[in-house]
């Protein structure tokens, strides 16, 4: 009887390796005294801001104003929604030095025409100055939302009861943004900082190094306490997530990106009120809604 063969085990593909990060901690708060209205001298708590400044491969990019929360998932997202780079696995590593105030990206092959594609830059409407390079509604029409992502109308309301209730940075300092990340009403990551633009940009780094099979964004939603400017809903569309809600409102031009986008903007949400801008068809009413509120005003 002749021997049989071994089975032959197929070879899966290597996976790329993802990019080493450091784990840079800096205080979110700092104290200082301060005199209220009746002359009395008391301790406050304050958003401790910081500067921190961007090089990809030794080259200047960009400083942007943070808490510091999550530096590293901070300059990945930044690096995603601008564009820069196709995948988190073209990064090989990211060092966060506080010490400097600087953050030293190094990639695996460069980034393709670093010059052109950084030398026009849009400062946007984000508090703290956010900026974007090149054209804002560039590459718009490339974005395709999932058409049947849909979020049940209960769902959102235990997302607003779910930021009313949690610790922040907010709460006990005030004068931040916090931006938060939820599959249904389970919330998935919440992040604060001194510009809106930053959270988001901060969860979309955060995503780029899950499983993307598991953190695909058609069955996410994304809030903010922040108004959804143009910037705030492309790179919310950027990264697949369909439906946005803000406790804010919306401008001219996020809505009208919305619109365009096939996504839905929800502004003006607090407890069991809101108001929906555009496809309202992605909203599933599973619930008996409270009376309706005059809800005209925007900030």
């Amino acid at each position: 009887m002749l021997a049989s063969s071994p089975a032959t085990v197929p070879q899966r593909a290597p996976v790329a390796a993802l990019p080493r990060l450091t784990q840079a901690r800096a205080p979110l708060t700092c104290a200082v005294s301060v005199v209220d209205e009746t002359g009395r001298s008391r301790s406050v708590n304050l958003p401790a801001e910081r500067d921190l400044t961007i090089y990809v491969d030794k080259r200047e990019l960009v400083t942007l104003m943070t808490l510091g929360q999550h530096p590293e998932w901070l300059v990945l997202g930044y690096l995603r929604n601008q564009r820069l780079l196709p995948s988190v696995h073209d990064i090989e590593s990211i060092t966060v030095d506080w010490e400097v105030g600087a953050a030293s990206v190094k990639t695996r092959g460069g980034v393709e025409a670093i010059e052109e594609r950084t030398a026009r830059r849009v400062v946007t409407t984000g508090c703290g100055q956010g900026s974007v390079f090149g054209g804002l509604m560039d590459e718009i029409d490339q974005i395709a939302l999932p058409p049947k992502a849909r979020l049940r109308q209960s769902d959102l309301y235990a997302m607003l009861k779910a930021i009313r209730e949690r610790d922040s940075v907010y709460k006990s300092a005030g004068s931040v943004h916090g931006c938060a990340l939820f599959r249904g009403a389970e919330p998935l990551l919440f992040v604060e900082d001194v510009g809106r633009h930053n959270a988001v940009d901060t969860i979309a780094g955060w995503m780029w190094l899950q499983d993307p099979e598991e953190m695909d964004g058609a069955d996410k939603a994304f809030y903010t306490t922040g108004r959804l400017t143009s910037e705030m809903v492309i790179k919310s569309a950027q990264m697949g997530v369909p439906v946005v809600v803000s406790r804010s409102g919306t401008t001219q031009m996020g809505r009208a990106v919305a619109e365009r986008v096939g996504l839905c903007a929800v502004g003006r949400a607090t407890h069991q009120h809101f108001l929906c801008f555009t496809h309202p068809q992605r909203l599933l009413r599973d619930v008996v809604p409270p009376p309706a509120v005059d809800q005209t005003t925007s900030r």
